[in-house]
């Protein structure tokens, strides 16, 4: 019903504006008393062999929802209904910002794709914390942590170590997002040199806590493989606790959207079934050179349940969608499930502590 009634409508509309819909919509069903039981019900999907043991948590499917639909906080409650294990909100700037002009957000149906050029828009981190303060117990939330366009790489760790420091007695997790590739000169945050001046703060102040939050690098699937081996590097050196792999690409090959519709939309990092191979190729690669010693959240192009059993038999403990929830509708974390619940004798118990 979905795909063949409901997503032509909403395809009329812009992918911005609808969005906003959507998000509306949620919203008013904080209000509406029996609204989330109601869709419970109807799209999530609970089973033993579901459930996963990843950082020292548990997650009650693998399956969550990435960073960038929820930028604010504002619909996690709603959105777990749907079924989802977890949910990754932001990306969150210490201050508000407005993003990149729009239009910024196009539709490649021909190829199950988007390409977005956000830009981290955001209302902020006093936002976020807001919205999360009086989150209820069971839902496992990930932070995606990003500088303000504005903040100079030279000053970014300042920024990272800001929304770390203000959230984290609110989230379970956090992602640290140097790869997004709609921020001017982010992806250089990817180095090094980099990377450890930003991470070491946040280790530090991490342990003086009481409590233990995992932190997880994301890594643009245009990496090359020194690159990629410097990351997971990173990952060893410094204690990191698991890579996210991986955002959306630059990359345009091998689409089979119309060439001069490709170059009017112009820059803007593509995600959806494109990205499947590479992000598969990726996982996979970072699961062998670690020998599986690490938890990777696989994300980029899942947009079937094969390709979610795929990501997992690839080395992921977890998976996250977007695109593929934005083309296969509200039931689609409940394919995913019923499909990973009846392939459980090969893939239903990955724990990784």
């Amino acid at each position: 019903m979905y795909r063949h009634i409901l997503r032509p409508i909403l395809f009329l509309i812009s992918p911005e504006r609808i969005h906003r819909i959507i998000v509306a919509m949620l919203r008013l069903c904080h209000y509406l008393p029996g609204s989330r039981a109601l869709l419970r019900a109807c799209f999530a999907c609970r089973h033993p062999s579901l459930e996963r043991e990843v950082f020292g948590m548990r997650f009650p499917n693998p399956v969550g929802l990435a960073a960038g639909f929820d930028k604010n906080g504002e619909v996690y409650r709603e959105i777990s209904a749907l079924g989802f294990g977890f949910v990754e909100v932001g990306t969150v700037t210490p201050k508000p910002q407005p993003g990149n002009p729009r239009p910024r957000l196009f539709r490649l149906p021909e190829d199950r794709a988007l390409i977005n050029r956000m830009g981290f828009n955001n209302h902020g981190m006093e936002n976020m914390v807001r919205n999360l303060r009086n989150r209820r117990p069971g839902l496992i939330i990930g932070g995606n942590l990003g500088k303000n366009t504005l903040t100079p790489n030279e000053e970014a760790a300042a920024d990272y170590l800001k929304l770390f420091r203000s959230l984290y007695q609110y989230v379970d997790y956090f992602v640290v997002n140097v790869s997004c590739p709609n921020i001017a000169k982010l992806g250089s945050l990817q180095d090094k040199e980099h990377l450890r001046e930003i991470l070491d703060g946040l280790l530090e102040f991490r342990r003086g806590q009481n409590q233990y939050r995992p932190i997880l690098l994301k890594i643009s699937p245009d990496l090359t493989t020194p690159q990629l081996d410097d990351a997971i590097g990173v990952l060893v050196e410094t204690g990191l606790d698991g890579i996210v792999a991986t955002n959306t690409t630059t990359s345009r090959e091998g689409l089979s959207t119309d060439l001069k519709t490709v170059a009017a939309i112009g820059n803007g990092g593509l995600s959806g079934a494109p990205l499947t191979e590479r992000a598969l190729e990726m996982v996979r690669y970072i699961h062998t050179r670690t020998e599986g010693r690490y938890p990777i959240i696989g994300v980029g192009g899942i947009m079937t349940p094969e390709d979610a059993r795929r990501m997992l038999e690839a080395g992921a403990s977890l998976v996250e969608v977007y695109t593929g929830f934005i083309y296969n509708g509200p039931g689609f974390v409940k394919k995913i499930c019923k499909h990973l619940k009846a392939s459980s004798g090969t893939q239903g118990n990955r724990n990784v502590k």
